[in-house]
């Protein structure tokens, strides 16, 4: 439907500011799908590889040097890091350091998922 950008007819309006979208609880899927085991699993889900969070959330970064960012791999870059130890490495992996966010800006990483990317950066080394 075409329609004026000026056009402040209700119907105008209400067709520029209706919703892109829609959320549904569990609740309105009831008789729909087994809410019960919607989302939810027997086993808990296995944590990524350093690899796998590498490549996801820090090789933005970390492969371009974006930031002042060392290469992955770039052992000059990463020795006077290397040296203050893996401790001080996954600190600053998870709580950001410089121009680093928190956790990379990985959100939805565990604390293992970093570690182990950090780790998997240390062993590219």
């Amino acid at each position: 439907m075409a329609y004026a950008a000026n056009d402040m007819s209700p119907e105008a309006v209400a067709e520029r500011t209706k919703p892109v979208g829609s959320v549904y609880t569990a609740a309105d899927l009831e008789g729909i799908v087994d809410t019960a085991t919607v989302g939810s699993s027997s086993e808990p889900a296995a944590p990524r590889s350093g690899d796998a969070v590498f490549t996801a959330a820090c090789a933005a970064c970390h492969t371009t040097g974006a930031a002042g960012a060392p290469i992955k791999g770039d052992a000059a870059a990463w020795e006077a890091r290397i040296a203050k130890g893996r401790d001080t490495l996954l600190d600053h992996a998870l709580n950001g350091f410089n121009a680093m966010p928190p956790r990379g800006a990985c959100g939805n990483c565990s604390d293992e998922e970093i570690a182990s990317a950090v780790d998997y950066m240390i062993d590219a080394i």
